[in-house]
């Protein structure tokens, strides 16, 4: 159970030319790891996030997520992918202002049909997780910018996801709540064994992390092992 993202490569209109995003970019992230992927403002990362997460088609390439290749998907197809096998973590949280953190867990599996009594059981086992289990009825204007961070990183695994994306998530932390955010994917991805890539700007957190991978002009350079 993995990502892989086989000679990708993405292009945008730009007047009369088109502008490359990604160039022939190959990836492969398995289960349990973690790979950060870094590098300037417009180098690429955040396209590469979104074919990842089948946001976006690329012009050529394969993306392959759990076994299954996502070339030729419907749209419909490609939704009931991301319900059922991907997570996303956003830069900015994105909770509902009116539901508590527990009921913010619960929509996702309502969304994905599970049964009341297992989804308010998963949200509380997420919750504690992320070391919230004592926040569950707290609404997000009472919880602090790291509390809303981590329920969001509990929400993108409460359908069980093979594979987890997250973006920039400790641009709005200071370096100490930005470091806890990052610990706690780490032990994540570990414990919910799933195949996550951290697309970020900041180097100061990444010493757990499987693999730090550089992407410049669309370019992904080799993957670095970090861990022994």
């Amino acid at each position: 159970m993995s990502l892989h993202l086989t000679d990708v490569t993405l292009t945008y209109p730009d007047g009369e030319a088109r502008l490359t995003a990604l160039d022939n970019v190959t990836l492969d992230v398995p289960k349990g790891t973690l790979t950060a992927v870094v590098g300037p403002s417009g180098s690429g990362k955040s396209s590469l996030l979104a074919v990842a997460a089948t946001l976006i088609t690329p012009d050529a390439g394969t993306v392959t997520i759990a076994g299954t290749a996502t070339t030729g998907m419907t749209r419909g197809e490609l939704t009931e992918l991301r319900r059922h096998k991907i997570g996303i973590v956003f830069q900015q949280p994105n909770l509902l202002p009116s539901l508590t953190a527990a009921e913010q867990l619960h929509v996702m599996a309502h969304v994905d049909g599970r049964k009341p009594r297992s989804a308010r059981a998963r949200a509380m086992e997420l919750l504690d997780a992320v070391g919230l289990a004592d926040q569950a009825a707290r609404r997000p204007h009472q919880l602090s910018g790291g509390q809303r961070q981590r329920v969001s990183i509990a929400r993108a695994l409460m359908n069980d996801p093979t594979v987890l994306l997250v973006d920039e998530p400790t641009s709005a932390l200071d370096h100490e709540r930005g470091a806890a955010v990052i610990d706690l994917i780490t032990r994540l991805t570990r414990q919910q064994a799933t195949a996550t890539v951290l697309v970020t700007h900041d180097h100061t957190h990444l010493t757990a992390v499987d693999h730090i991978a550089q992407v410049h002009d669309g370019r992904l350079c080799l993957p670095a092992t970090t861990r022994e």
